[in-house]
């Protein structure tokens, strides 16, 4: 999928505009699916659609499985007779998602849809809601986890009564009795998220343009799947976890990054066959046509932190599961379309992997200006696999970070792209369509010529991020041609036939 040139965009969807609050699966995503194909785009990627836990971010999820129910186009619920159209409208709109009015009202508005769902008796539509039911593996799972952390206002599943948040069988089967409305409601809202997701990538596949998703490696603790899997992390007998993730000090951090996720119990995954991981896999499969791999060095080696350590200084590097971890995934599921996220603290081994999997890496052209001619970022250093892009949804936007570099920089990125910079992220967009690399990946935000304000995430920062949206009236009317144009001159423009 990834060895042909080729060229797509990064926008997440809740960045779509819309009438909900927050960008949803509906008619703007289709509309933006018709935007890429106009260009010529072949990708449209992602960030994870799990549902979201601490600060909002898609890489904090309540699960590994579940689809965020904020994406849920309620205009399609009204259609569908689960919602009088009054609904529709309760959320506050704004230029950036209100996380917290959002989740309160739409959350609201999805369990009445859910309720009138469920009092319609037996139909057609609840037929393929028990098909969906019976043939999703993880959902009893994530409903009860999301029922109980209903029960228990939000807290922690490790701050529940001993007696559930440490589950035994009988426990189980009584709480899912116990919960069975609220059981059936957290169902009913993944159901709908599914059905309109594979609609929309249905959608999206007629228009020739394929989805790229993104795994983060590591789940949150405060998850369905830990707390329905102990044994697969490493924790102590009351489930608290004895070491947590991040990232040694470096020249960035003095102290390192400290994530604070679980750490897998890599010998016990490889006791039951990587069971778990290959049907996380197949899931994102099912739901994807290619995969980012988010902090894919975890796979060889991960950063260690005692728990209870207020800094990553402390930490030590422990060996992953290695090629014999993707041997097994392989076997299992045959060959699959990756994109290695290879930033940061790369050692020979990690690349070593990366080489064996045989999976294109990524290339940050915002990373390329800050030393000499061997900068592996700049595009002459590119190799055919590998994945190029200005910036990550971790980047400023391309104007935002040209306005912050030294003079200096400034200098040695405009004398490298031979430009004067007053078209800096025409320029950068450019010459990444030049690069020898299969693919390209062009954050939205830079397609618009957007400044800072419209950054998505700024690592290490708890609170202000993910909220960007745009709205159509951004989008210039000469954007499908010109970039059709650019395509075609750089031999990336898809032709949908």
């Amino acid at each position: 999928m990834l060895d042909k040139r080729s060229c797509g965009v990064l926008l997440h969807p809740t960045s779509l505009p819309g009438a909900e609050g927050i960008g949803t699966l509906g008619d703007d995503a289709r509309r933006f699916i018709d935007l890429l194909a106009g260009m010529g785009m072949s990708f449209w990627q992602v960030l994870p659609l799990t549902p979201p836990a601490c600060g909002n971010s898609p890489y904090s999820a309540f699960s590994a499985f579940a689809g965020n129910p904020l994406l849920i186009d309620l205009e399609q619920l009204v259609r569908e007779g689960d919602l009088p159209i009054e609904y529709c409208h309760e959320v506050d709109n704004g230029e950036q998602v209100d996380f917290d009015n959002v989740t309160d009202v739409k959350l609201n508005v999805l369990h009445q849809a859910a309720t009138t769902f469920f009092a319609a008796g037996r139909t057609m539509r609840m037929e393929e809601f028990w098909r969906f039911c019976d043939n999703t593996e993880w959902l009893h799972d994530y409903a009860l986890f999301m029922a109980l952390k209903r029960r228990y206002k939000g807290k922690s599943w490790h701050r529940w009564p001993a007696e559930v948040a440490l589950l035994t069988r009988g426990m189980y089967e009584d709480e899912s009795v116990d919960l069975g409305n609220e059981i059936g409601i957290q169902k009913y809202l993944q159901w709908q998220f599914h059905r309109q997701w594979q609609t929309l990538r249905e959608y999206a596949a007629t228009h020739g343009v394929a989805i790229i998703g993104d795994l983060p490696i590591f789940v949150a603790y405060d998850s369905a799947d830990v707390w329905c899997n102990r044994d697969l992390f490493l924790l102590d007998d009351k489930g608290s976890p004895t070491v947590v993730a991040g990232v040694p000090p470096d020249y960035f951090s003095k102290n390192g990054q400290l994530w604070g996720n679980p750490l897998y119990n890599w010998s016990a995954l490889e006791q039951q066959g990587y069971t778990w991981w290959i049907k996380r896999f197949q899931h994102m499969f099912d739901r994807f046509d290619c995969v980012r791999i988010d902090h894919f060095l975890g796979f060889e080696s991960a950063w260690h932190v005692p728990a209870g350590e207020r800094t990553a200084v402390k930490g030590m590097w422990v060996k992953g599961p290695g090629k014999l971890f993707f041997d097994s995934l392989h076997a299992s599921l045959g060959k699959l379309s990756f994109i290695a996220e290879d930033l940061g603290v790369i050692t020979p081994e990690v690349e070593a992997l990366r080489n064996y999997c045989g999976y294109p890496g990524m290339k940050i052209l915002q990373f390329a200006f800050d030393s000499g001619p061997a900068n592996p970022y700049l595009p002459h250093n590119h190799v055919k696999n590998c994945v190029v892009y200005t910036g990550t949804h971790d980047n400023d936007t391309t104007q935002g970070w040209f306005n912050a570099l030294s003079p200096a920089n400034q200098r040695m990125a405009l004398d490298y792209l031979g430009t004067d910079g007053r078209k800096i992220v025409t320029d950068m967009v450019r010459v990444g369509l030049m690069s020898v690399s299969n693919t390209v990946i062009i954050p939205f935000q830079d397609l618009l010529n957007l400044p800072t304000e419209a950054r998505m995430n700024i690592p290490g920062t708890a609170t202000g991020n993910w909220g960007w949206r745009f709205s159509w009236g951004m989008v210039p009317r000469y954007l499908r041609a010109s970039m059709a144009d650019m395509l075609e001159s750089y031999g990336r423009r898809k032709s949908v036939t």
